[in-house]
């Protein structure tokens, strides 16, 4: 696929904000991306992300055809909360990736997913197939898997639209000054180290909102409850890095595990609760994950 486009109105704008106001079916991610590989030209020649348009230039951008993939079914063990022909809601353990990608072409969850379903071929695409959102590597808790098109959809939409309640703890590296609060910044990508979020000052990162309460305190670092508005990649991770102060104990991207209060084995994020509406029956639904042992230490009562 390709798209042939001329700058009229928009000289002396960023190359990939024009690119996304142009094509919103693609993310402004994916268009970086294309560009960083040379797949954008201005007038003919490659060039950056950043580069700033003129009156009247010609940029070409090529989608090349992604390469096939096929993704095996896989006995991998789910722990599962509910299910129906619709819907399914895991505990998904902590370790186990969600979606193949670099350095993980299996043993993922949507590996186990295809063993587990009859078929979900097609529903949210041939690499994520039934994946509505995700959860970290190391992050443990709640998920919810759409098992056909039109729950896919209605899950989405939901996503999108912040019609689910999303409850986390985090057991934080330090105390905060400060009992509760509210985190609502921008999100994107560290403009330095890709494997890092950030917040931004430019303007262009999406919106990412935490609800937070202290819980309780143990050796010097707190647990955080967590309520999520948004649901940004690394969210609670770079907001109790950033805005807290005090990086989430095992968080081997924005915290320094060797100089943690408290040692731990994984990292302490646990997707803990989820409520939302049944895609296809609309009944309110509420799940909640079990506290995982290592938490042990904070739960009081």
């Amino acid at each position: 696929m390709d798209w042939i486009i001329t700058a009229l109105e928009d000289g002396g704008q960023r190359l990939d904000k024009h690119l996304a106001q142009r094509l919103p079916e693609l993310s402004r991610s994916r268009l970086q991306d294309l560009i960083r590989d040379g797949h954008v030209t201005i007038n003919s020649r490659p060039s950056k992300a950043s580069a700033t348009l003129r009156l009247g230039d010609q940029i070409s951008l090529i989608i090349p055809e992604a390469a096939p993939v096929e993704v095996i079914a896989q006995d991998i063990p789910l722990r599962v909360l509910f299910e129906d022909k619709d819907i399914l809601v895991l505990d998904k353990q902590p370790g186990l990736v969600v979606h193949p990608a670099a350095g993980n072409p299996d043993g993922t969850l949507v590996n186990a997913l295809l063993h587990h379903c009859d078929d979900l071929s097609g529903i949210g695409g041939e690499m994520r197939p039934g994946i509505v959102h995700r959860l970290d590597k190391d992050t443990s808790g709640c998920m919810v898997v759409a098992k056909n098109d039109i729950a896919h959809r209605r899950l989405s939409e939901a996503f999108s639209e912040r019609r689910l309640s999303k409850i986390y703890l985090a057991a934080i590296n330090g105390v905060p000054k400060e009992a509760s609060g509210r985190i609502q910044n921008l999100l994107g990508r560290h403009p330095v180290d890709r494997k890092r979020m950030a917040s931004l000052h430019d303007g262009s990162g999406k919106e990412a909102v935490t609800e937070w309460e202290q819980e309780s305190v143990h050796q010097g670092c707190a647990l955080i409850r967590c309520r999520l508005l948004t649901g940004r990649t690394h969210q609670i991770r770079v907001h109790m890095k950033e805005t807290l102060g005090h990086p989430i104990l095992g968080d081997p991207i924005y915290g320094h595990v060797s100089r943690q209060k408290v040692p731990t084995t994984r990292l302490m994020l646990h997707a803990w609760k989820l409520a939302f509406h049944h895609p296809v029956h609309d009944q309110p639904l509420s799940f909640e994950a079990t506290v995982p042992p290592e938490f042990a230490p904070w739960i009081i009562g």
